[in-house]
């Protein structure tokens, strides 16, 4: 029988985890980047600066919604690598494609930030969510039929896992609707779907 070297390339999922949690660093850090302080010449007294840190708040805002859903997606597919018994050489290249939408976050955000009242600068920031979406849906359905999960997990948590994405990228979706009528209203909504996923969620467990 001939062998093949990807029967035995990319099994490692803990050197993906690895790789996955460098870059979700890296991407969160070039957020920050993005974020500059007022120009010092055109500061002369207290107001001005006040008048610029109130211009500034929206591109805060966009910095906040971006690094909040880096930190939902590490936590989507951490959640799905804690399951795996082990990965295999076409996994891990669906999790490669995951990190490369992972990689566009800052762009999607900078360019959000420059062209903020722009309905196609909007589209592009969600279609960079849908992707992250997509690729870690496509994960897990694949690491399921492929057998690539323990073999003890709880019947409750792979429907559980796929009906977290699904449910999130429809709100996300109908976020994204909103910018037929404001490019606000659409940010604004995003960030509340993402502040529940982030917060409310666990405030309910606590009750």
């Amino acid at each position: 029988m001939k062998f093949s070297y990807n029967q035995i390339a990319g099994q490692s999922a803990e050197r993906l985890a690895a790789l996955s949690d460098g870059i979700f660093a890296v991407a969160m850090t070039l957020l920050l980047l993005e974020l500059h302080t007022p120009t010092r010449e055109l500061i002369h007294r207290e107001g001005d600066l006040r008048h610029a840190l109130a211009a500034f708040s929206p591109q805060l805002v966009v910095y906040l919604m971006s690094f909040i859903t880096l930190g939902i997606f590490w936590v989507g597919q951490q959640t799905q690598l804690n399951y795996l018994a082990r990965s295999d050489r076409d996994l891990t290249w669906i999790h490669l494609a995951f990190l490369f939408a992972v990689t566009i976050m800052p762009f999607s955000t900078r360019l959000l930030n420059e062209f903020l009242r722009y309905r196609t600068a909007l589209l592009a920031y969600w279609a960079n969510i849908l992707v992250l979406g997509l690729t870690l849906y496509w994960s897990w359905g694949y690491a399921t039929r492929a057998g690539l999960v323990r073999e003890d997990i709880p019947r409750h948590v792979p429907p559980a896992i796929c009906r977290r994405i699904l449910i999130a990228q429809s709100l996300y979706a109908c976020g994204a609707l909103l910018s037929v009528l404001n490019t606000y209203w659409s940010i604004g909504f995003i960030v509340l779907v993402q502040l529940h996923y982030a917060i409310g969620l666990r405030l309910e467990k606590k009750q």
